[in-house]
């Protein structure tokens, strides 16, 4: 509470709310925008700095604060957040959108969005991370629509599930993008093949053995612009937040990079450091670049 008297504080009640009130900021010509709450207002909040010079500050108080993970900032520990905005390093990182929608750490179409329109707001806050996993269950035993991905190079891919990662965490700390730099004007791209339990199974098997990248059913790239079109509607998110729902995604990069206050030297957990050590171990062991 010492601290806010230092800024000025304002609640906001939905997402366009907090896009407007970043994008207001930002036209005069404020230098630092802090946001605090999990990845979706976050994402919010870039909405409305996307182009802009202004940088944005992160205070993670989510149910997953992937984003926050992903630049090393404290999590869990206000003091150290804070600490990260008055140190004033920035980091300036890589900005997607997919249908004019900007997001900074991912979007995934298919399932993980499906999860995404079956997890209520009152399920999150009761039951935290678990109320994926219930989401999860009901949506495996559905029968997902066809996608085919096509890039800028005309590279084709079909699947049942699409997943691009600007940075390389996944769902809190899983290091799912495992070639993924978030300032290399690319995205990671894994689309997936199989449906239901399968995609699991071959998931959670892949993940023991280094990447889920290694499975015969998921089909991993790497690209700046690529679109993906079914022949009937289905879901999509940007940061964990349903975008909503489409027959026809279209990825690119924007004009200019985000600026983000971040530590110098990133506090990493040790579960993401331990699963990189992991996976780098056994891809060794088994002779996989």
């Amino acid at each position: 509470m010492d601290r806010a008297t230092r800024f000025a504080l304002y609640a906001t009640s939905s997402s366009e709310e907090a896009c407007d009130l970043a994008a207001k900021f930002a036209a005069a010509g404020e230098p630092v925008v802090v946001a605090a709450g999990g990845d979706g207002t976050l994402n919010a909040v870039v909405q409305g700095l996307a182009g802009t010079d202004t940088a944005l500050g992160v205070i993670p108080t989510g149910t997953m604060n992937v984003f926050a993970r992903e630049l090393g900032i404290p999590n869990g520990h206000l003091d150290l957040a804070f600490q990260v905005i008055e140190q004033g390093f920035i980091r300036e990182i890589d900005l997607f959108a997919v249908n004019d929608s900007p997001f900074m750490q991912m979007a995934g179409l298919g399932f993980d969005a499906s999860v995404i329109e079956e997890t209520t707001w009152e399920s999150k806050k009761m039951l935290g991370p678990l109320a994926y996993l219930l989401a999860a269950v009901k949506v495996l035993g559905e029968k997902p629509p066809m996608m085919r991905l096509t890039t800028q190079d005309g590279r084709e891919v079909s699947g049942v599930a699409v997943l691009a990662g600007n940075g390389t965490l996944y769902g809190g700390q899983f290091p799912l993008f495992r070639k993924a730099d978030n300032q290399d004007e690319m995205l990671d791209v894994l689309v997936f093949q199989e449906s239901g339990y399968r995609l699991v199974l071959d998931s959670l098997t892949n993940l023991v053995r280094g990447g889920v990248d290694l499975s015969d059913s998921v089909v991993h790239l790497q690209a700046s612009h690529f679109t993906v079109r079914c022949e009937s509607d289905f879901p999509i998110q940007v940061d964990g937040e349903l975008w909503g729902r489409g027959d026809c995604a279209q990825f690119l990069p924007m004009e200019r990079r985000l600026r983000v206050l971040a530590p110098e030297h990133p506090m990493v957990s040790r579960f993401s450091e331990a699963m990189k050590s992991w996976w780098g171990w056994t891809r060794k062991w088994q002779g996989i670049s």
